[in-house]
């Protein structure tokens, strides 16, 4: 019973919100796992009220700056090349433009609708469940299996019609699809190797997320002060999102070299499954 009171205790307490739910956010944001269904959890346990949904807004923005931070030299080059003509570079902001369009448009015309008729941690828990089966039978094709093995990402190789996997991005406003697994499914079925898809899908996430967040950010901006402990935590959950994020990237980049996406597949699946339980437990609503 002490390790349950200690914990209950420590979790009413902002700082320690704010460096629970930050590190959740960095971790899970570009893993093919959703994070909006651990963040769900993570609230649910702790007792955590996001106000006007800011918490979860800037410390996203956490995790989009460890992208920027971690490939910094490259999008820097992309930039200045762009204005020297550079064919690579206009290719590299061109394939972006194209893999990001679907998304925004569905965001800006749907995800309010779309929110406000599914978000429930029940259809984020189908969701999580229904999509680890696609990723399994994805990452099971016979051409994924037999893709050479690749330590580094090839962005030049990607072509128009491979940048529009953003379709399937746009799909991830549906609560627990997941913007990062939805993107390695598009990748996938369009021929890129994981590493490269991958990486794809984190540059593809800076458009997406920064400017949906910034946007939030900006309708929520009356409710900052509102947050429990006010702007304190959220500048440790921010920063600790962004640790996680630097880390989660660099490891999953490691990680896609060697092995397949199936572990977090049936990882889907099961976290899935054990959000149903909690539903009909009553403990998560």
């Amino acid at each position: 019973m002490l390790i349950p009171s200690v914990f209950t205790l420590l979790s009413m307490i902002p700082e320690v919100q704010a460096i629970l739910l930050g590190g959740v956010e960095g971790v899970t944001e570009f893993l093919p796992v959703s994070s909006t269904g651990h963040l769900i959890v993570a609230e649910r346990l702790i007792g955590f009220r996001d106000t006007g949904e800011v918490f979860t807004v800037v410390v996203q923005l956490g995790a989009i700056l460890a992208v920027v931070w971690f490939y910094w030299r490259q999008l820097w080059e992309n930039v200045t090349h762009l204005f020297q003509g550079s064919r690579r570079a206009r290719r590299f902001w061109l394939n972006l433009i194209v893999a990001s369009l679907p998304a925004v448009a569905v965001g800006l015309l749907f995800e309010e609708a779309i929110k406000g008729a599914l978000f429930s941690p029940l259809t984020v828990a189908i969701t999580l469940i229904l999509g680890g089966l696609v990723l399994w039978w994805v990452d099971r094709r016979p051409q994924a299996v037999t893709q050479p093995e690749r330590t580094e990402p090839d962005l030049d190789v990607i072509t128009l019609k491979q940048a529009a996997i953003g379709v399937a991005q746009a799909v991830a406003v549906i609560p627990g699809v997941s913007r990062s697994g939805a993107s390695l499914v598009g990748g996938l079925l369009t021929g890129l190797n994981r590493v490269t898809a991958t990486a794809f899908s984190f540059f593809m996430g800076l458009p997406v997320l920064g400017g949906a967040g910034l946007y939030s950010l900006f309708k929520a901006r009356h409710a900052l002060g509102s947050l429990p402990g006010g702007s304190v935590p959220l500048l440790i959950g921010t920063v600790v999102a962004f640790i996680t994020a630097l880390l989660s990237v660099s490891w999953l980049l490691k990680y896609v070299s060697t092995h397949s996406f199936r572990a977090f597949a049936v990882y889907r699946v099961v976290f899935g499954a054990l959000m149903l339980g909690l539903i009909a437990l009553e403990l998560l609503r």
